[in-house]
């Protein structure tokens, strides 16, 4: 599965079960680590669990075992590491708070959450 089939499997799993505020960015360009990153917000601990739980099995579905998974039992955040994609699922304020979508600025947004 290539980088951009990857990305529209892990958006589509987290829009499945309404994530919020969902951006990919393209950072092929400036960093090594992954071709996109991906942030979305979920209403509260078990929310955003499970949206990273949705991801995981769309994934396994797939085919694609994930190379890491962190912040599961506590749900604030949760990182999931698709390789070429890795998800971040955060409560509002834990996303305000470390701005990731600021450290990330210089990338393009994908194309896939436009329109």
């Amino acid at each position: 599965m290539d980088s951009e089939q990857l990305q529209k499997l892990a958006v589509d799993a987290l829009e499945e079960i309404k994530g919020i505020d969902l951006i990919a960015l393209d950072v092929r360009q400036i960093t090594s680590i992954a071709d996109s990153i991906i942030i979305a917000s979920g209403s509260s601990h078990r929310h955003v669990q499970s949206l990273a739980d949705n991801v995981l099995r769309r994934a396994r579905e797939a085919g694609v075992r994930p190379l890491g998974v962190e912040g599961e039992q506590i749900g604030d955040w949760v990182l999931v590491d698709l390789g070429d994609v890795i998800v971040h699922v955060m409560r509002p304020e834990v996303r305000a708070f470390y701005n990731l979508e600021k450290l990330w600025d210089v990338a393009p947004r994908s194309a896939a959450l436009e329109g």
